[in-house]
């Protein structure tokens, strides 16, 4: 058998209870009773407790209910796993309590060294979100849970253009994490269409007992970002938009959300963006304002025309 086979062989015989000497090991696996002390040496490193008792009756054995934990995980994997449980928990993960003994098992079942190592690293290492409500994380649970089952679910659901909700039936393709924000594609029964919604948005949900079908190629990552994000290659009467500025600004914008999807080319003091002409119209302004005299609009023209127009409507609207 491969190494990782005999490996995980030795740990299932020593979780029976009874010792096992390195004679008896390897005898069970065929293989040379050197090669099962180095792999004993391998799985003690990896932080697994083998409990090692010398003398007549002696032998190996695992320390009591060591199976429950996670196996094989070496440091770096270890390490990963907390570090990214650390991001999933700001983000408003919704299973924050089974993460919680998820990462309480890998330091539990991890041995001394390991232990101050893992402190060290996490102990350094920090992510800092704009947190959301919690009040989201029963419905994202929910939501996680129809998507699996494929089951249909039924929501109370109220957009940003509507001052009531309206009561819908979806159909759960995914949930996806962007921009600060939980959102799930799904399956309008009353629009007759995939849509996205907003998760802080649902006010009520409702498990069903419909089963749904989800195409296998559907991908709810892919159709978030289309609909978020158009892709305009190929699109004719695309309009070059061309910004310079200050560094740190010029790299600002090219990492915005909506910008930075469409940038063409940065130099040491300008970006282009290639863009159509409708969107750097009734999008760009906005975006454009909040940086103020850090950037300049060099091109088009009819973008600076536009930005004066958005100013003096702001100007004119708060000295009412």
């Amino acid at each position: 058998m491969p190494k990782n086979d005999n490996m995980l062989a030795i740990l299932w015989m020593l979780n029976s209870g009874v010792k096992m000497t390195a004679q008896q090991l390897s005898e069970k696996l065929e293989i040379n009773i050197r090669t099962v002390y180095r792999y004993i040496d391998a799985l003690c490193a990896s932080g697994v407790p083998i409990i090692s008792d010398a003398g007549h009756n002696g032998g190996y054995s695992l320390l009591n209910n060591f199976i429950r934990a996670p196996l094989l995980f070496d440091i770096e994997e270890k390490k990963a796993l907390l570090q990214a449980a650390v991001f999933a928990k700001e983000a408003g993960y919704p299973l924050n309590e089974a993460l919680d003994n998820a990462t309480s098992k890998l330091k539990m079942y991890s041995n001394q060294e390991q232990e101050g190592i893992l402190s060290r690293h996490l102990a350094g290492f920090e992510v800092i979100n704009r947190k959301g409500d919690p009040s989201i994380q029963p419905v994202l649970a929910e939501l996680e849970q129809a998507v699996a089952s494929l089951l249909s679910v039924e929501i109370d659901y109220r957009t940003s253009r509507e001052e009531h909700h309206k009561n819908r039936v979806i159909d759960p393709y995914g949930v996806v994490y962007w921009n600060n924000k939980w959102y799930t594609v799904a399956y309008c029964h009353l629009r007759n269409e995939v849509r996205s919604f907003r998760v802080d948005r649902i006010l009520e949900i409702q498990s069903t007992e419909r089963i749904f079908i989800r195409s296998e190629v559907f991908s709810a990552r892919e159709f978030f970002i289309q609909n978020q994000l158009p892709d305009l290659v190929g699109k004719d009467g695309l309009v070059s938009l061309i910004i310079g500025g200050r560094s740190g600004a010029l790299d600002d914008l090219c990492l915005h959300w909506f910008l930075g999807h469409h940038l063409k080319e940065r130099t040491s003091n300008q970006a282009i963006f290639l863009l159509d002409e409708q969107s750097i119209h009734k999008y760009v302004p906005y975006f454009l304002l909040s940086y103020g005299k850090s950037i300049q609009v060099i091109e088009p023209q009819s973008l600076k025309e536009k930005l004066v127009v958005v100013a003096s409507e702001l100007i004119e609207y708060y000295q009412r």
